[in-house]
C-alpha cells in the first residue's frame, strides 16, 4: 500500500458511497486509478465490508450494555462454545476475549432492562460454564468509533 491507498481508505471509511470521481478530485488520481485501487483493497480484504450504520435508538435498541464475563474454566471447547454463542446472538455488537479479571468483554444493544435480563437468563444463567458476570449500563455514548486510524507506514 502507498500513500494514495491510505488517502482512499481515509475517505471511504468516512463515506463508503463516495464516488471514484469525488475521491480522485480529493487525492489527485484519475477515477479509473481510484476504481482499480478500491477493487484491489476489497479483493485483498483490507476493505472487509461496506455497511450502513443505523441509529440504535431509532431502531428500538436504545440501551447499550457492557458486560464482563468470567468462565468457570478455560478449555478450548468451553471457549469456542461461548464465542460461537456470542457470534450468533443478535444483541451482541462486539465481543472480546480478554486478559485480566474477565475472560470476555461484551457490548450489547437491548430494548430495555427486561430485554437484558432475558439475555442474561439465556446466555449467562443458562450456561453452567459462566461463573460470573458484571454489568455496566451506558448512560451516554461519548464516542463510538467505527473508523480505523490511517497511518501511512511509508512516511
Amino acid at each position: 500500500m502507498d500513500s494514495f491507498d491510505y488517502k482512499i481508505l481515509s475517505l471511504v471509511q468516512k463515506d463508503s458511497r463516495m464516488t471514484a470521481e469525488k475521491i480522485s478530485s480529493e487525492i489527485g488520481l484519475s477515477p479509473a486509478a481510484v476504481q482499480k485501487r478500491l477493487k484491489r483493497l476489497k479483493d485483498s480484504g483490507v476493505i472487509r465490508a461496506e455497511v450502513a450504520l443505523l441509529d440504535p435508538k431509532k431502531m428500538g435498541h436504545p440501551m447499550t450494555v457492557i458486560t464482563e464475563v468470567s468462565l468457570e474454566r478455560e478449555n478450548l471447547n468451553v471457549l469456542d462454545g461461548f464465542k460461537k454463542r456470542m457470534r450468533q446472538a443478535e444483541e451482541v455488537q462486539q465481543c472480546y476475549y480478554t486478559t485480566g479479571e474477565a475472560d470476555f468483554i461484551i457490548v450489547l444493544l437491548v430494548r430495555d432492562i427486561q430485554h437484558y435480563e432475558q439475555f442474561t437468563r439465556e446466555y449467562f444463567f443458562g450456561n453452567a460454564e459462566v461463573s460470573k458476570f458484571k454489568t455496566n449500563i451506558v448512560m451516554d455514548s461519548v464516542k463510538v468509533g467505527m473508523s480505523i486510524p490511517i497511518l501511512d507506514v511509508k512516511k
